[in-house]
Formats: structure tokens, sequence, C-alpha cells
């Protein structure tokens, strides 16, 4: 005959049906001892990602040089049928950015204008632009423009004394006018 068992001896994990646990612990106890270590784990995986939502800081230059160069410009922006000022324009584009940075989904300014300046996420409509009354272009040819000329300049590494110089004309030199 077999010998009396109490509810806490050891079970095989084919017996309790817990996969990966010590066979001399019960489920509940395991899992309870384990839960520290679980919530420890993925508290940190969400700090790392957290930590890894960050552009590089040559993404975040360039990117902030073009958020500032919308604001400044002075041109209209089309998006979802109505049209709005360069100011309400970057404010826009700028929480888009922010969202999918945190998202991870943002490593390099190419990256900004095609996933936040390039269309509408709700609509998929083109953004446009239009400065000092010239034709209607979307933002994505405008601020690969933009960017070509900023790194043709090399403004990218003679940093933030080189952004103010050029903040004060953007649309003279990136009007869409013909």
């Amino acid at each position: 005959m077999a010998t009396a068992r109490s509810a806490w001896s050891s079970f095989s994990t084919i017996e309790t049906g817990c996969v990966g646990l010590v066979a001399a612990a019960p489920c509940r106890g395991t899992v309870n001892r384990q839960l520290p270590r679980v919530l420890g784990l993925l508290l940190g995986l969400a700090l790392l990602s957290v930590a890894s939502a960050a552009p590089p800081a040559i993404a975040q230059t360039e990117i902030n040089y073009l958020l500032g160069f919308i604001e400044s410009s002075g041109c209209e922006f089309y998006r979802n049928g109505s049209r709005y000022d360069s100011k309400r324009a970057q404010a826009h584009l700028r929480e888009k950015y922010e969202l999918l940075a945190a998202a991870d989904q943002i490593n390099t300014a190419e990256d900004f204008i095609e996933k936040a300046a390039t269309k509408s996420s709700l609509s998929g409509r083109p953004y446009q632009v239009r400065c000092g009354g010239g034709e209607a272009v979307t933002t994505n040819q405008w601020l690969r423009q933009v960017l070509a000329r900023y790194r043709a300049d090399g403004a990218a590494v003679r940093g933030a004394t080189t952004l103010r110089k050029t903040r004060d004309a953007p649309a003279r030199e990136f009007s869409t006018a013909k």
C-alpha cells in the first residue's frame, strides 16, 4: 500500500503540470517565490526599452534642426484637408516624432521624415507645404532637400551656432516658389 503523502510533499512536474519548476516545490508556492524575479525582469526590460528609445545624437540634432526649420519657415502646411501655419505644423510633427521615438521607431532623420512628416497616420494622405506663394510640394520632398542642404553645409558638425544662423532665413533658402 502506498504511504500517505502530504499536500506539500514532493510532486513531479508530470503530476503537478508545473513545467520548469523545482520538482520538490508545489506550483503555487514556486510561482509566489518567482513573482518578484519576474516583475524585476519585466521592469528591467521596460527601463531598457525606454533607454534605447532615444535616437542617436546626430539624428536628434538633425531632427531638431528640421523641426526648428519648419517652425520658422513661415510656410503653409496642408494636412487632412486643412491648412496650418508653420508653428502648428511643427508642434504636430514634434508630437508625432516624440511618440514614434518613444516606440523606438526613429533612428535617423530620414526615419523622421518618412514616418512622421510625410503623411497622415489617420488618413494616409500626404502632407504638403507651400512657401512664399509658390506651388505646394510634398513635405517629404521639401524636408529631404532641407536635410541634404543642412548636411552639405556641415551644420551637423558645427552644431548650435550654425543652427541659429540658418534658422534666421529658412523660407528664402527653400522656397517652393519657382
